[in-house]
């Protein structure tokens, strides 16, 4: 029995809605024997999710799912891969565009559909770069403008579309012509690593032969940058160990077109008070800031930073590789470990402050002060871990410990 060929599955985000939909047209457009499939889960206040699978030429067919535990993005999640499946089991069907609803973060989707033994040959978030400083700055609840997935969706506009952005591995960029270089500086320093592809470029020309005259077309026309990123392959752990706080893939210093993106990396434990009380000031001083932190207090526990639209988030993403004893390192993955290899002090192990902060306007001066003067004092720092140990724990309510 022969080997069923298999389904590329291209995963197309973000909350840019007119941007997201001109990216799915123009795949659907470039490669043959591709269909779309999408989840509205604005019908979910009527208790189902409808879902659509369509091709060029128009509508396939039309279902509705119900929601799952009262969960529309838990429908999402139940329904898709059992559709994906039957998609590639009908055969004929070459690439299956998931088009997700505005809200929903691709990296839970790309997970769901791994999980599910079906191949993600990308991932895509498309971007207005107009739209870019304003949706980073939103700190509006999603359920205030109808994008809740969920009713105990408490994420905002902001942090949802900077995990929409830094997850991807490809932009899908739209020719906007209201951005200007100061918005296409801010996408880039927010998202280095990224490869930015514009939705409307063209196809490659056809190669000229050895005797100058031009190699006659082949059946198919080639594929354009954006459908030749959506099929060049992803993969999945590399994509989450770049958003994990102990090893992520943090911007670089830069600054260019009015953007700056300031670096922060110290060796020093915060005092907890003091770094609380100025945490409304270093979250307000840019439009996104992320990283892992210290506190004197809890001196083995590492502290993952994530700010965008005014709001923090911080969290515990587990102990510092230090306060680990060796036997456990045989369970930490290679590129934790290769993290912290970098970071590594002979005091200190891992433990340190790697804060990264990009905006419009950074006073990088008065940040880096700000920061400096949350830090232990030296006769503070001196009296050691024990004494540290017994500060004032500012953090343990946001930490809800």
């Amino acid at each position: 029995m022969s080997e069923m060929p298999g389904l590329s599955v291209v995963i197309v985000g973000g909350l840019h809605a007119d941007a997201r939909k001109a990216t799915v047209e123009r795949l659907l457009a470039d490669v043959p024997d591709s269909v779309v499939l999408h989840h509205d889960l604005a019908t979910a206040a009527a208790g189902t999710v409808v879902r659509t699978i369509r091709d060029a030429a128009g509508l396939v067919s039309a279902g509705e799912a119900p929601l799952v535990n009262d969960c529309a993005c838990c429908a999402l999640r139940e329904d898709l891969v059992p559709e994906l499946l039957r998609i590639r089991d009908a055969g004929g069907t070459r690439m299956a565009i998931v088009e997700l609803w505005d809200s929903v973060e691709p990296k839970a989707m790309a997970e769901v559909v791994t999980a599910g033994g079906l191949q993600v040959t990308g991932v895509i978030t498309a971007v207005d770069p107009a739209l870019v400083l304003p949706y980073l700055g939103n700190g509006d609840d999603l359920a205030e403008r109808g994008l809740a997935a969920a009713a105990t969706d408490q994420r905002t506009v902001a942090d949802t579309f900077a995990r929409q952005l830094e997850y991807a591995p490809v932009l899908a960029v739209a020719d906007s012509p209201e951005a200007d270089d100061e918005d296409r500086e801010l996408l880039a320093q927010l998202h280095p690593t990224a490869r930015q592809v514009p939705i409307a470029g063209a196809a490659p020309a056809p190669s000229p032969s050895a005797d100058g005259l031009t190699v006659p077309a082949p059946r198919r026309r080639p594929l354009t940058p954006l459908s030749q990123a959506a099929l060049a392959g992803f993969d999945i752990e590399s994509a989450a160990a770049a958003q994990h706080p102990a090893c992520a893939l943090l911007p670089a210093e830069a600054d260019a077109h009015g953007i700056s993106t300031l670096v922060w990396h110290r060796r020093r434990p915060f005092h907890p008070e003091r770094l609380y009380e100025a945490l409304e000031d270093i979250t307000c001083a840019a439009a996104r800031s992320r990283g892992r932190f210290w506190l004197a207090d809890k001196p083995d526990v590492l502290l993952h930073w994530d700010a965008a639209g005014g709001a923090l988030c911080v969290e515990s993403a587990g102990p510092w590789l230090a306060s680990l004893p060796d036997a456990a390192w045989d369970m930490v993955p290679p590129v934790r470990r290769a993290a912290a290899a970098l970071d590594w002090h002979p005091e200190h192990g891992d433990c340190c402050q790697h804060l990264v902060f990009t905006s419009p306007g950074l006073d990088r001066d008065g940040l880096a002060d700000l920061l400096e003067s949350c830090l232990l004092t030296d006769a503070e720092y001196a009296a050691g871990r024990d004494a540290w140990k017994q500060l004032p724990p500012a953090f343990d309510t946001l930490l809800e410990v």
